[in-house]
């Protein structure tokens, strides 16, 4: 199809919910044959910089046949704001964090990606690191991609 996006997914360390929505966005794209687009993931802190992904993001995207095993956590960069179009955060606090990160200008790119599936709800993505829910992460991030891709498709 014709327009061409960059999507980003950020959480708070890029070892859990963002690889997991970096995956199924990818997926969800490549099904729909949209090929004109580039998706990455990263984290508002660097702590995890380098590192796989947590072996239960891992394992929870291979349950949905979804590799996400090469992926590397980074911090989000400030020229991320300018090369992707789409800046998609998993909570609220990784909003504000985002949208502090950002120049002024770029704050329109910066979406919390439940928007797309409850409009005006505040829902978010709980982090599944301590509680351990990473199914429930991967639903509500999947729901969230889903509704983006038919959004974007709407658009195009």
């Amino acid at each position: 199809m014709g327009k061409s996006t960059s999507i980003l997914m950020v959480c708070l360390g890029n070892i859990c919910r963002s690889p997991m929505a970096e995956g199924i966005m990818k997926k969800l794209l490549k099904e729909k044959d949209l090929l004109n687009y580039s998706v990455d993931s990263a984290g508002i802190g660097g702590w995890h910089e380098g590192d796989l992904p947590d072996h239960r993001a891992i394992k929870t995207a291979k349950n949905h046949s979804i590799d996400i095993s090469i992926q590397r956590a980074r911090q989000i960069r400030k020229d991320d704001f300018e090369r992707f179009v789409h800046i998609l955060v998993m909570d609220h606090e990784n909003l504000k964090d985002a949208l502090g990160l950002a120049p002024k200008k770029f704050h329109h790119k910066i979406k919390p990606i439940m928007e797309f599936k409850y409009p005006d709800q505040g829902r978010i993505v709980p982090d599944p690191y301590y509680s351990n829910r990473f199914e429930e992460s991967y639903q509500l991030i999947y729901e969230g991609c889903v509704a983006f891709v038919d959004q974007w498709i709407k658009s195009l």
